[in-house]
C-alpha cells in the first residue's frame, strides 16, 4: 500500500511540526505501507535542525517543489525580522492583519494550485492508495481536498492542531470576512476527509460534530529519547522549560510566586535557577524582568533536538506550559512525551480537566495547576524544593510504552488498512 504524504514541515525545519510525520515516516514500512512525501524546496523556516535530516529513511521517495508566499517579503527575510520566530508571531501590526485577512487560511495558500498540478502527474504515473495532508498549515489540506476529488483515493487530513480555533489567530486581528472563509474552509475538509487525524480527546470530540470519522494518535517519543547516556542533573533548583514559549503559554503567576518564595527565603533565591530553551516570547522576558527574576534565568536559545533532550534529562523539574484561552482542554504540545521519558518531576500549568491532566495522572509524570491558582502553585513549587533540598526529588513516570512512535505508527497503520 502506498500513501502520499503531505506536509509542509519536513527537515531540515526545526521544532516540533516537524516530528509527527518525521517518526510515522520512519516506521510506516514495518507495517507494509510505502510512505511517499510531499513537501517544500528549499523552505524558509523561522527555525531549522539540519540533525533530522539524518532520521529520514534513505529508501523513501520525498518530492519536493518551491514555494512563493508572501511572507517571505514582509517577514523572514527582513534582516531585522530574522529573529522574531514563531513566538513572536503577533508582533508584526499590520502586517500580522494583513497575513491574516488576506491569505486564508495562511499564506501557504499560494503553493496550493502549482502542488495540485505536480501531485496530480505524480498520481497519474503512480499508484496512491492514501492521500494524507497534515496542518497547521492547513493549506496543506486544501492540496489533498483537490487531489482527492480528482482521483479514486482515500484522504486522512491530520490536524496537529485547531484551524479556525487556534490559539495565535486572535493576534490577525481578523474580520468577521476572514473568520468566517477559515470556518467554512475548515468545515469542508472536515465533512469530506475520509478520516480526520487528532492529537487528543477533546479535539476530536470537536472534530467528531462535522466529520463522518476522527481517529486519535497523540504524539510521542522515540528511541533518541531513550538512549542511555549518564547525564549529570543541575546542582542548583532547575526549573527548565525546552521549547516554543508564545506569549499566550506566560506564566504569569509562576513567575509572581517564585518572586515571593524568593523574598521570603534566601537560600529558595540563592539555589532557584531558571532555564528556557529555545523560542521565548518578548512578553515572557518582560515579565521575568517586571518580577526581579533576571538574575535566577538562562535563556540558552533554540538548540538542535538531540541537545534539547539533555537538558530534559538534566533539568530538576519540567515545566509544561499550556496557552492560557478559552478552548485549551485539548492541547498536547508534542513536548509532553518526551519529557515523560525524562524521569523528572513535570510542573504544568493549564486546565486541571484537560487531556494533559489525564495523560499526567495515567503516568503518574506529574501535576498541573490552574492558570490562575497561585497558592496551590506555592505548596506544590515548596514541596519540589523541600524534596530537591533533601536529595529525593526524582520522577516516577510509568506506563509511557504505548506513546513509543513506534507503537502509535502501529495504530497509524491500522487506520490507513482500514480504509480499504
Amino acid at each position: 500500500m502506498k500513501v502520499l504524504i503531505i506536509t509542509y514541515y519536513w527537515p531540515p525545519a526545526g521544532g516540533s511540526g516537524v516530528q509527527r510525520w518525521l517518526k510515522f515516516v520512519k516506521y510506516l514500512q514495518n507495517f507494509d505501507i510505502e510512505p511517499v512525501v510531499y513537501t517544500v524546496d528549499e523552505a524558509n523556516y523561522p527555525k531549522e535542525d539540519k540533525s533530522l535530516i539524518g532520521q529520514i529513511p534513505k529508501n523513501i521517495t520525498v518530492l519536493k517543489q518551491p514555494i512563493w508566499q508572501p511572507t517571505d517579503v514582509l517577514f523572514w527575510k527582513k534582516k531585522k525580522d530574522v529573529n522574531i520566530g514563531i513566538s513572536n508571531v503577533g508582533k508584526n501590526g499590520f502586517l500580522s492583519f494583513v497575513r491574516g485577512n488576506f491569505f486564508i487560511p495562511d499564506p501557504k495558500i499560494f503553493w496550493v494550485k502549482p502542488s495540485v498540478h505536480y501531485l496530480q502527474k505524480y498520481i497519474n504515473d503512480n499508484k496512491i492508495d492514501v492521500i494524507i495532508s497534515t496542518g497547521p498549515p492547513h493549506s496543506m489540506h486544501l492540496i489533498a481536498q483537490k487531489l482527492f476529488h480528482k482521483n479514486d483515493v482515500k484522504w486522512i487530513a491530520d490536524f496537529r492542531d485547531p484551524w479556525s480555533d487556534l490559539y495565535y489567530n486572535n493576534d490577525f486581528n481578523q474580520g468577521s470576512y476572514a473568520k468566517n472563509k477559515n470556518k467554512k474552509l475548515e468545515h469542508a475538509v472536515l465533512k469530506s476527509a475520509d478520516c480526520i487525524l487528532t492529537v487528543s480527546n477533546t479535539l476530536q470530540k470537536e472534530f467528531a460534530k462535522t466529520a463522518k470519522r476522527v481517529e486519535v494518535i497523540t504524539n510521542g517519543f522515540d528511541d533518541e529519547v531513550l538512549e542511555s547516556s549518564m547525564v549529570a542533573l543541575d546542582k542548583k533548583f532547575s526549573i527548565s522549560y525546552i521549547g516554543l514559549l508564545p506569549k499566550q503559554s506566560n506564566p504569569s503567576s509562576l513567575f509572581k510566586v517564585l518572586n515571593v518564595l524568593c523574598e521570603e527565603n534566601i537560600n529558595f533565591k540563592n539555589d532557584l535557577v531558571l532555564n528556557f530553551i529555545g523560542d521565548i516570547s518578548d512578553e515572557v522576558k518582560k515579565e521575568i524582568d517586571d518580577t526581579n527574576l533576571n538574575a535566577n534565568t538562562i535563556f540558552k536559545g533554540y538548540v538542535a533536538h538531540e541537545e534539547a533532550i539533555q537538558y530534559q534529562k538534566q533539568a530538576q523539574v519540567l515545566l509544561l506550559l499550556i496557552p492560557n484561552i478559552k478552548k485549551s482542554k485539548g492541547i498536547l504540545t508534542g513536548k509532553l512525551f518526551e519529557y515523560l521519558t525524562a524521569k523528572r518531576p513535570i510542573l504544568a500549568l493549564g486546565p486541571e480537566e484537560g487531556d494533559l491532566a489525564t495523560i499526567l495522572k495515567e503516568t503518574n509524570a506529574g501535576v498541573v495547576i490552574s492558570f490562575d491558582n497561585e497558592e496551590k502553585l506555592a505548596r506544590e513549587i515548596r514541596a519540589l524544593y523541600h524534596q530537591y533540598k533533601k536529595g529525593n526529588l526524582v520522577g516516577n513516570s510509568k506506563n509511557i510504552g504505548k506513546y513509543h512512535r513506534k507503537e502509535l505508527t502501529k495504530e497509524l497503520a491500522s487506520i490507513i488498512k482500514s480504509l480499504h
